[in-house]
């Protein structure tokens, strides 16, 4: 049984899938306490894989048609997803599994798509997309990571000015090292979840 916080359907809202039609596969609990997560962990649903499948599937618009991307996230994803469930969502005909970690444990090996958002005890070293939250405070570092895409998203923090002054530190510090990206969180700047 998987612990599912929430199942829904939008768009990706940072990264180098921004704007893709994908659906959200919340997980509850994590094994870090930052403190601008933005998922709730006060409530969850036990959920087996195949129930996991027929809720998402009943989402897809036309089962004849061009799957959304599925977006494993949480929490940490990387404490309950397992190779069975991503064989299960691939097998359904969705060909783009994606997972958003903080890296602290390796996910499993048939995942299409790893996004990394590290914090602290770092274990993944290798990912598609590495997305550093940037507050204005730390110094920018890839944590050893090697990526195809290097992100920084400036973190919300909930002051519009506050706001506005850390993005404009995050792009000062991609035009001193343009290796790096600015991912926004398009989904909170037009309101949608």
């Amino acid at each position: 049984m998987k612990r599912i916080n929430d199942i829904f359907y939008s768009l990706q809202g940072e990264g180098r899938h921004t704007g893709r039609a994908a659906i959200f596969i919340r997980f509850s609990g994590c094994n870090l306490a930052c403190p601008f997560c933005d998922t709730d962990f006060s409530g969850y649903r036990e959920m087996t894989d195949e129930q996991i499948v027929e809720e998402v599937l009943e989402m897809v618009p036309d089962k004849d048609g061009v799957y959304p991307m599925i977006v494993l996230t949480g929490g940490e994803p990387t404490l309950q997803v397992d190779e069975r469930l991503i064989d299960l969502l691939h097998e359904a005909g969705f060909c783009l599994v994606a997972m958003e970690s903080n890296g602290t444990k390796n996910p499993p090996v048939n995942l299409d798509w790893l996004t990394v958002s590290p914090k602290k005890n770092v274990m993944v070293r290798k990912c598609q997309e590495l997305k550093c939250i940037y507050d204005g405070k730390e110094k920018v570092e890839d944590h050893g990571i090697e990526a195809d895409y290097y992100y920084l998203q400036p973190c919300d923090v909930g002051d519009a000015g506050k706001n506005a002054e850390i993005i404009g530190q995050c792009i000062e510090e991609i035009k001193k090292n343009p290796k790096w990206m600015l991912s926004l969180q398009t989904h909170k700047l037009i309101g949608f979840k």
